[in-house]
């Protein structure tokens, strides 16, 4: 990681970007490879510093490192403006959390019933970063701290994620689908 980008300049830029959209999060840094995550029970905004600067990297087009980690943070706290919704789906998640946990990878993605709970759980994966998205826009427009151009290039970039591990997961599910009716 370079040294212009250390763990206090980046808490540094997280929390002003918290305050400049009026919103009060803790800020934490941790260590857990994934660049900026948002916990609802906590209600708190954690970064991985060094994953940070190698998301940032991996992203082709050329976008300045703060108006990444700025949208970022947005982001975060969009998913912080849904966090009813976020709680309200705890008691589901821990459900699917359990199947998976009770199941190999090959059970998982061979059986119909267990790979649309793998779908579904997709499915509330997408809808809630698509709302944190929203909100974020929102916030966006209010502070109007990125332009938006680098703002939907970020965006898009991170719903790409969701969407291509859902889609290669969908088609998984359509051949199972597929197999299991030519079976009957």
């Amino acid at each position: 990681m370079q040294d212009y980008y250390n763990e206090e300049y980046l808490y540094q830029l997280i929390t002003s970007t918290i305050q400049a959209v009026g919103m009060h999060n803790e800020v934490k840094q941790d260590e857990s490879g994934i660049n900026m995550t948002y916990n609802f029970i906590s209600n708190c905004v954690g970064f991985d510093a060094c994953r940070l600067v190698e998301a940032w990297k991996e992203i082709e087009a050329a976008i300045p490192f703060e108006q990444y980690v700025i949208t970022l943070t947005m982001h975060e706290l969009g998913h912080a403006m849904d966090r009813e919704a976020l709680q309200q789906s705890l008691s589901r998640t821990l459900e699917i959390m359990e199947i998976k946990a009770e199941h190999s990878e090959r059970e998982l993605y061979t059986n119909e019933h267990l790979l649309s709970i793998i779908i579904e759980e997709h499915e509330m994966n997408i809808t809630f970063e698509e709302t944190a998205w929203h909100n974020a826009k929102r916030l966006n427009e209010k502070a109007n701290l990125v332009d938006e151009v680098t703002f939907e290039l970020i965006k898009n970039q991170g719903l790409a994620t969701y969407n291509s591990i859902y889609e290669e997961d969908l088609a998984i599910y359509s051949r199972v689908m597929h197999q299991t009716l030519q079976t009957v």
